[in-house]
């Protein structure tokens, strides 16, 4: 494959990743396909959130943040010079571990991408509005009182609200950095039974904890330890019989 191009929707190659001095990603190779569900698990520390973040270019913020190597989306290489960062974060929506709804209506929440990028037409608003809403399988709770704030929403409502609010833009990848893991379980159902859904138009990436999450929502899986990528395969072979001693002793939980 030529330098410069990728045939997956994402993709890395040798990826090495400092904060200062500390290393903190370690040769990381990796070819994700569209319309598929990545977890990526492995104790806390390990790199996988670092690793997730760097698809829409969220370590930038990051005083001392450095990388090696090349990070493709949708095949171009997405740490030129001459990228629009704007116009990535756009293509790649993110969704935090902490609900973080903006202290506005639930309908202002959703479409304040659209306003940012100077859309104002009341109707093409509306509409994405009512869709993002129905994908996030949020729309029926709340379609008779969008003008009430998305801060009297219940946690998990508010969840699905940052995940409306992600999709409005129409972006093609999510990133979902433990989207569960403040909430309950009846929440949490919701939002992996979303995640399912959700894959028929987009690539996500989501970090979890949780590895019965993991093992419920994904197609594969990469196992993350000490900044080093130990195993990535198909999800049910990396937690029934997975290739790395390693990976054996997370997945049994001989350590984490």
């Amino acid at each position: 494959m030529k330098k410069g191009k990728s045939n997956y929707e994402l993709e890395t190659r040798d990826v090495n990743v400092y904060y200062g001095t500390n290393k903190v990603l370690s040769n990381i190779n990796m070819q994700i396909e569209a319309n598929t569900v990545t977890a990526f698990i492995g104790p806390s520390g390990c790199g996988k959130s670092t690793y997730l973040r760097l698809f829409n270019r969220m370590n930038d913020y990051i005083s001392d943040f450095r990388k090696e190597g090349e990070i493709y989306v949708e095949g171009k290489e997405i740490y030129k010079k001459k990228t629009k960062i704007e116009e990535l974060r756009k293509k790649v929506g993110m969704v935090f571990q902490k609900p973080s709804p903006f202290p506005k209506s639930i309908y202002e929440n959703v479409v304040y991408g659209l306003r940012i990028q100077g859309i104002t037409n009341k109707g093409i608003l509306d509409n994405a509005a009512r869709t993002s809403l129905k994908q996030a399988a949020l729309w029926e709770e709340v379609k008779a009182d969008l003008n009430k704030s998305a801060l009297a929403l219940s946690g998990g409502q508010q969840q699905r609200l940052c995940i409306a609010r992600a999709l409005a833009v129409e972006p093609s990848i999510l990133l979902m950095d433990e989207p569960a893991s403040a909430l309950d379980p009846i929440s949490t159902a919701k939002i992996e039974e979303l995640i399912h859904e959700l894959k028929q138009k987009y690539t996500i990436l989501i970090v979890t904890h949780n590895m019965q999450q993991a093992g419920r929502v994904s197609d594969k899986t990469g196992f993350f330890y000490m900044g080093e990528l130990i195993e990535f395969g198909p999800t049910k072979q990396i937690f029934t019989n997975p290739k790395q001693k390693q990976t054996e002793n997370y997945i049994s939980g001989k350590f984490g």
